[in-house]
């Protein structure tokens, strides 16, 4: 079973990500020191509906649009995205390095 206490850290971390940016499951592992641990990022996305955090800004390391699924409705997470300017095409965020938000660089 994964630790909670890891699960409300990556909260922190995504509740950071400002509007109209967005980072990677495994960016937000290497930031918390759990380099390799991406999928333990997304099983914390997964649980974050009850925490309120943008979880729709997390996406995978070629910025693709993998926990779309977790969101109501079959477009969700690319409606809350194109509303914060990101441009998306076929599961694929457009000048995903534009957009992109490091926490190592930016907390």
């Amino acid at each position: 079973m994964a630790d909670p206490s890891f699960f409300d850290k990556v909260h922190s971390v995504v509740k950071c990500i400002p509007f109209g940016r967005v980072t990677s499951y495994g960016a937000i592992a290497n930031y918390l020191g759990a380099a390799g641990s991406a999928r333990m990022v997304g099983w914390a996305m997964n649980a974050s509906k009850k925490h309120e955090v943008p979880a729709h800004r997390v996406v995978n390391r070629n910025g693709l649009l993998t926990g779309k699924h977790h969101f109501q409705g079959t477009n969700l997470m690319q409606q809350l995205l194109e509303n914060e300017g990101i441009e998306i095409v076929d599961n694929k965020i457009q000048n995903f390095e534009k957009h992109f938000w490091d926490p190592i660089k930016e907390l």
